[in-house]
């Protein structure tokens, strides 16, 4: 019985994570413009079959697999026997498999957003597979599947370095490698607004992944229990989401004198991605402190990105990557001795007491996880650009990607209008 009802909340928990997905597809489509509309959604749906399929091949092995070492699993190829129920497992590994599967399909969303308006279709098929299949299940094993990371005791309850700074990082290779976007710098590296196309869905679109982040979070306890341990992980995230928003647009209202909307809504973004790691070690107070600096810092990250004529559209680098990293310290300062014994990885943090030794496991697995998704990105991306190419060309991207790569527009009736104008 037991292990049925946590099957259930854990697929339930699985299909908001997936449901995330259409966050995304509003997040990206409306931060950027019409022309590329239906391209951003399109890719979407593409990339999420290509990343299951190797996920359900190889991906769920290197992870979890049995056989392997403290680099990467080994075995459990092309998924694995349905009925098989080891003992005294708390949930069905189908289900395992399910919840697992989603998160590596919103890191590989995360990483695209690097990529949004100037990148080849078939630049989006190789880089799938090959994240799919490398870099996501690589850093998951050194941390949740048994690694050499979760050996040192490294805290991340549900991916602010495994799924979040991990995509981020291939974002930051992939615009480095990219280039910015026409017209977004000039001549003399003056940054040029590309305002997204329809604000209303990138506003519906944060709204859809804060909903889904209850699966992300809450459901990474896997067990339901009597309901209170979830239900705890669910309030840190709500405060950590909320301090997000907060924090970002009133830095933003004070230093430029707007209540700058965009900011604030990757500031809850910011929020969520911070308590990612930390919901299940720290006390409520800490989920909104965290959630707080979280929105400072994606602010003064969005302008730093920017100042280095670094060209993120829905700035990933920022809410994803830059609020990776401090969430994933966050439990080295803030986390209970008896949660952390709750959980059972690592141990309390500074501020109860615990010194510096936590600190330094999350400080470790950021460096080491940060700079392995980079690299082998780069390295990827690299062999894409000199052999098949990584970035259509510039007549495609003033077209638009929609009309260039599928020969049709996501808004047909305006754009063809438009055209006939011209």
């Amino acid at each position: 019985m037991e292990i049925g009802i946590n099957s259930v909340w854990t697929t339930l928990g699985a299909i908001l994570v997936l449901f995330m997905q259409c966050g995304f597809i509003l997040l990206e489509a409306g931060s950027t413009r019409m022309k590329n509309a239906g391209h951003i959604a399109g890719k979407t749906i593409f990339t999420i079959g290509i990343t299951s399929v190797v996920f359900w091949a190889v991906g769920y092995a290197f992870i979890f697999g049995g056989d392997g070492n403290g680099f990467l699993g080994w075995g459990d190829y092309f998924g694995f026997d349905v009925l098989a129920v080891p003992e005294g497992a708390s949930v069905a590994p189908t289900v395992m498999f399910l919840f697992q599967l989603a998160f590596a399909t919103i890191s590989m969303s995360v990483a695209f957003g690097g990529f949004a308006e100037r990148a080849k279709l078939s630049a989006y098929l190789i880089f799938a597979v090959l994240f799919s299949a490398i870099i996501y299940p690589v850093i998951a094993h050194w941390i949740w599947g048994g690694g050499w990371l979760s050996e040192h005791g490294d805290q991340d309850f549900a991916g602010s370095t495994v799924v979040h700074l991990t995509g981020a990082m291939a974002a930051l290779a992939a615009t480095l490698l990219l280039k910015p976007r026409i017209g977004k710098f000039g001549k003399k590296g003056v940054s040029n607004e590309i305002p997204g196309h329809n604000q209303v869905y990138t506003t519906l679109g944060v709204m859809i992944l804060w909903i889904g982040w209850f699966g992300f979070n809450a459901g990474s306890s896997i067990t339901a229990g009597d309901g209170s341990f979830f239900g705890f992980i669910a309030i840190n995230t709500q405060l950590g989401a909320a301090g997000g928003a907060i924090a970002a647009l009133l830095v933003a209202w004070a230093v430029t004198g707007k209540a700058d909307i965009p900011v604030m809504l990757n500031g809850a973004l910011a929020g969520l991605v911070a308590i990612t790691a930390s919901c299940a070690f720290v006390e409520s107070w800490a989920a909104l402190v965290i959630g707080l600096i979280a929105g400072v810092l994606v602010f003064a990250g969005m302008r730093l990105v920017d100042k280095l004529r670094i060209d993120d559209p829905i700035s990933a680098i920022s809410a994803h990557g830059l609020a990776g990293i401090w969430g994933t310290l966050s439990t080295g300062f803030f986390a209970t001795k008896e949660l952390a014994e709750q959980v059972g990885v690592g141990r309390e943090g500074l501020f109860y007491g615990g010194g510096w030794h936590q600190f330094g496991i999350q400080a470790l697995g950021v460096a080491v996880c940060g700079l392995f998704a980079f690299v082998v990105s780069y390295v990827i991306l690299f062999a894409i650009k000199k052999t098949i190419g990584l970035r259509v060309t510039e007549e495609q991207e003033i077209m638009g990607l929609d009309i260039s790569e599928h020969g049709s527009y996501g808004y047909p009736e305006q754009l063809n209008q438009a055209s006939s104008q011209a």
